[in-house]
């Protein structure tokens, strides 16, 4: 089912490489859009057009069932020359280190025709950042004609990168592109193959060197062989709901899809989103690692390990580094590489040192891996040394931030860092240093578990003893100093002066997740999270309705995140409110089949009663990693799944609506196991009362 009116571009990934086209398979250049073939933040084609005897065509029909390769059915002229078309063309693309295009054109004419093929091809060689920000370039752009291929090269300084263009059948190549004057027999075919190769320092070029041949293009086996070991070993779902399978096949696909490998380490790493977030970000990759580890555990130990190595070691102001510190952001584009941009790597995050530690000890309780939580010990240490030193900015036990880099560093660096995101219940916006209340829940989540790891694990009962202490006075002092009492819920966070910020957020849905709310205060937050201000219908808006700067369609001000749900949803079964869960689980599912299963980034917080589909958010990633979690999470949650030392325990609570659910295989301590659910709540989200009116109007 999709959604009326809306014509999606179309994208081929595998990993930090992908192309973005339109559903003709053609790229046009857009200065504000990352249309274009993209490798590690750099775009390496920005214009690919072809034309048959100089027409452009137009879309019969677009196959994207693999996320590395896609074929799109074509034809010559307007659509009202469809009927009888005299001929048809197939461009089959695969992504892998550039991308090949095995072009074929069919002849339907009971005579030889003769054809004009022409792709015109280029390259801006623009960084992101330059497109998000629509920044000139200023480095020098060339072309250079070589025998059988096109190349096409950037320099600026000692940074260079080049692109390779070269075709399996002989072609006139200009500095624009290649033109094949071609002959196809009565109700034949003509095929060749396009090669495009991007290059950085230091790469092999041998292999790019040698000229495509026509019958290569079958796709790539290697990749499709990984795909299937990868899909094989998670577990499989067995359900009545066709929404909720096909959201989570279409997430275990993605989620292998945005896996990538960065110039740092060889193993392969969750990416955050395509098109803007193809690298590794601190925050999303550790969540969506919390999200699957039922499912595809493996992604896990390479996150930790590569953010570990890149744990801060020194006060960088240009890159908001400190000791102890874990990264939010590593790039490797033009305007890194010239520290016109911090992420070289950037440490702008404030919840990201305290989520290492807790996906450390989630992974031990899941895997039973000692060793692995041993070998990180020292990292982990350091990072709780730092929820404690330079994350308490004031001195007063709250974890802080407030950017050192004043140029271009986040204003707000928590998972909410757009700059409006953070704001009083009137809209007004509060000084800095902030400090969120999820911040201080991760914190209180963190020290729980670093005393679990030291007493369990490191040998050091006297950390486990003061985080232990630590933990329960962070416990005492938020609820008396986060909670509103004329509210009834957590302020979205502390201004400097220690004032509330009193926004109504659906961040409290996180506290919950974290164990740091009161048990007889935990009513109060889901009566407000499934309350008519915040719940749309389609899930928990990020700000409710009634504040200032709500707006069903602002980035962190409205708008309904799936990942953000799932951790709410998470958080109410912790404290026992699963019928409200399992409403905001049920919510989300039957979101996703508007989205052909894939959720995006976020979409609109219109009521439901206002549209009979969710409305995206304009320029939501898709996929996204932790949108792609997020079916996980909650079928995780639903079912109740928690790890303990000699098995699993199941305690399902599934929406009647949802019907059965089988998850079979779930990895873990104890091999391989079963999990079973039948539906049985009959969900509703909270009737309309007079508090909840005046909350409204407020």
């Amino acid at each position: 089912m999709t959604q009326p009116g809306v014509t999606q571009p179309v994208s081929v990934l595998d990993g930090a490489t992908f192309v973005v086209s339109d559903r003709n398979g053609d790229i046009d250049p857009s200065p504000s859009f990352p249309t274009g073939l993209f490798a590690l933040d750099t775009r390496f084609i920005a214009r690919w057009e072809l034309t048959i005897n100089g027409e452009r065509l137009h879309s019969l029909s677009v196959d994207d069932l693999r996320y590395f390769q896609t074929s799109f059915f074509l034809a010559p002229g307007e659509p009202t020359h469809y009927i009888d078309a005299k001929a048809s063309v197939i461009r089959k693309r695969t992504v892998g280190g550039g991308f090949e295009e095995q072009l074929t054109v069919l002849n339907h004419e009971e005579e030889a025709v003769d054809f004009t093929v022409r792709i015109e091809a280029g390259s801006d060689f623009a960084d992101l950042f330059e497109i998000k920000n629509l920044l000139p370039k200023r480095g020098e752009v060339s072309t250079l004609v070589e025998p059988g291929r096109l190349r096409l090269r950037y320099r600026r300084g000692a940074f260079f990168r080049e692109t390779l263009i070269a075709a399996s059948d002989e072609a006139e190549i200009d500095d624009h592109g290649l033109t094949f004057r071609i002959r196809v027999e009565p109700h034949d075919k003509w095929t060749t193959l396009l090669r495009v190769v991007t290059l950085f320092p230091g790469a092999d070029e041998s292999a790019a060197a040698e000229l495509p041949t026509s019958d290569r293009g079958r796709g790539r086996p290697d990749v499709q062989r990984l795909l299937d070991e990868w899909t094989a070993r998670a577990p499989h779902l067995a359900c009545d709901c066709e929404p909720l399978s096909d959201s989570y096949n279409r997430s275990i696909i993605d989620l292998a899809a945005l896996r990538y490998t960065g110039l740092l380490r060889k193993e392969k790493l969750p990416a955050a989103g395509l098109p803007w977030f193809m690298t590794l970000f601190g925050r999303d990759s550790l969540i969506t690692c919390l999200q699957t580890l039922p499912f595809i555990p493996e992604i896990a130990p390479p996150t930790l390990r590569t953010l570990a190595e890149l744990q801060g070691t020194r006060l960088d102001n240009l890159r908001d580094e400190e000791p102890g510190k874990i990264l939010h952001e590593v790039r490797y584009g033009e305007s890194a590489a010239f520290e016109e941009q911090p992420h070289s790597p950037y440490y702008g995050s404030a919840d990201a040192t305290a989520l290492f530690v807790i996906l450390l000890d989630e992974y031990e309780r899941w895997s039973g891996d000692a060793d692995f939580v041993r070998e990180f010990a020292d990292e982990a240490k350091l990072a709780l040394c730092w929820i404690d030193t330079y994350g308490d900015l004031l001195g007063n036990g709250y974890v802080w931030y407030e950017r050192r880099n004043t140029r271009n560093g986040l204003e707000n660096q928590c998972w909410k860092d757009s700059w409006d995101a953070i704001c009083y219940r009137d809209g007004s916006l509060p000084t800095f240093p902030r400090a969120t209340c999820e911040l201080q829940g991760y914190a209180y989540d963190a020290k729980v578990r670093g005393a679990r790891m030291a007493r369990r694990f490191w040998d050091d009962p006297d950390l486990a003893d003061r985080l232990e202490r630590e933990a329960a006075d962070l416990k005492s002092r938020f609820n008396r100093d986060f909670w509103v009492e004329d509210g009834g819920y957590y302020a979205l966070g502390l201004d400097r002066d220690g004032r509330q910020i009193d926004a109504l957020a659906s961040n409290m849905g996180h506290l919950l997740w974290s164990g740091i709310v009161d048990q007889e205060r935990a009513g109060m937050v889901a009566r407000h999270l499934l309350g008519p201000s915040m719940f749309s219908g389609w899930g928990v808006r990020t700000l409710a309705e009634g504040n200032g700067r709500y707006n069903p369609l602002g980035y962190h001000v409205g708008t309904v995140w799936p990942f953000d749900n799932s951790i709410i949803a998470s958080g109410l079964a912790r404290y026992g409110y699963t019928e409200e869960s399992a409403r905001i689980a049920e919510s989300i599912i039957d979101a996703a089949k508007y989205f052909q299963g894939r959720l995006p980034e976020a979409f609109a917080g219109y009521d439901r009663d206002l549209t009979t589909y969710p409305v995206q958010y304009p320029t939501a990633c898709s996929p996204q990693a932790w949108s792609a979690g997020a079916p996980m999470l909650l079928i995780r949650t639903m079912l109740g799944l928690e790890p303990m030392e000699d098995g699993l325990t199941v305690r399902p609570a599934v929406p009647a609506s949802l019907g059965r659910i089988e998850l079979l295989g779930i990895p873990g301590r104890w091999g391989r196991i079963d999990a079973f659910g039948r539906g049985r709540l009959r969900t509703a989200a909270y009737p309309e009362t007079e508090e909840s009116r005046a909350d409204r109007a407020r």
